[in-house]
């Protein structure tokens, strides 16, 4: 082996994981304790992390450094090292932790805790507890970051609104009427508006932020649930539970253009920073379908751990 090569290797195996391939998928798979590492140049699973026991929300450090997961058994948010692939803490949070947020300057974390009924903010740093937000719908699964961190959408399982909170106050300040069991939520990437797929309305509703308003009720697929949107904010994905489905959204004109066929149970997703492709987690198929977010074709999909919850990508 000649010295460049070797260098080449040395620099690789200090590098995180992170760094490694660019971008990857982190796919949290809850029955099987890991999450699978997908290498999105390939389309394939490179590396499987043992991680906790049911790892569900997920997020991942900016600087790909660290990798956040709530864990329901042992009520706790794990951090995972990336250059090692090991966690390295384990943060308390409450009953039942599920989603799970960064916000985009990478400072603060957010995890939806169900039984408890509210939201856990702590600093990503060293998980230190800010507070715990008490909101108005039961069993909260989502809390997501609007882009400039004003504010935290909160959907639940049991509610016809999404719970608004001021990130500074600490506190819910609003609610906004949808249809029933609000599911996920995301923000075009300026914050005018946030989309929110409501599970048995099979509707996802578009939000006039500045106004906390619904602008659009869009009807979906049955049992509409995770959503994505795309770097450039001109498309939103809705993935359908119950058709096997996901549906992308004109975002100009609010309406569906598009029905792509993927695994059972399809569930929250994530897009590639260039926009590209769309990764759906099939819950029920152990798989993570590929979607071409331009020509609307799934790609491939690729098999993961048991019970995939859902992507992050870094």
């Amino acid at each position: 082996m000649n010295f460049t090569r070797r260098a080449a290797l040395l620099v690789l195996a200090v590098l995180p994981l992170g760094a490694l391939a660019a971008p990857l998928a982190f796919v949290p798979n809850e029955k099987s304790g890991t999450v699978s590492v997908i290498d999105t140049t390939q389309d394939a699973v490179t590396k499987t992390l043992q991680v906790s026991e049911r790892p569900r929300g997920i997020a991942v450090a900016p600087d790909g450094s660290r990798l956040f997961l709530t864990d329901a058994p042992t009520r706790s948010l794990i951090v995972v090292d990336l250059a090692s692939g090991k966690p390295v803490a384990s943060w308390p949070l409450g009953e039942s932790p599920e989603g799970l947020y960064i916000s985009r300057d990478g400072q603060l974390l957010a995890a939806a805790v169900e039984e408890d009924n509210s939201v856990a903010l702590l600093q990503s740093s060293d998980g230190k507890t800010l507070a715990h937000i008490k909101v108005e719908g039961e069993n909260p699964e989502h809390a997501v970051f609007s882009p400039d961190r004003k504010w935290l959408y909160v959907s639940a399982e049991n509610a016809e609104q999404v719970d608004v909170i001021d990130v500074a106050a600490r506190k819910q300040v609003g609610r906004i009427p949808v249809g029933k069991r609000p599911r996920g939520i995301g923000f075009l990437p300026d914050g005018s508006r946030a989309y929110v797929a409501c599970e048995l309305a099979s509707t996802v509703y578009a939000i006039d932020v500045a106004n906390q308003k619904v602008l659009a009720a869009i009807p979906a697929g049955k049992f509409s649930n995770g959503i994505a949107i795309t770097p450039d904010g001109k498309r939103v994905f809705v993935s359908n539970g119950k058709d096997g489905t996901v549906m992308a959204i004109d975002t100009a004109t609010n309406t569906v253009i598009g029905t792509v066929p993927v695994g059972k149970r399809p569930w929250n997703m994530a897009i590639t920073p260039d926009g590209s492709k769309l990764y759906v987690a099939n819950g029920r198929s152990d798989t993570v379908s590929v979607i071409d977010t331009d020509k609307l074709v799934a790609l491939k999909d690729v098999p993961v751990g048991s019970f995939p919850w859902g992507v992050v990508i870094k």
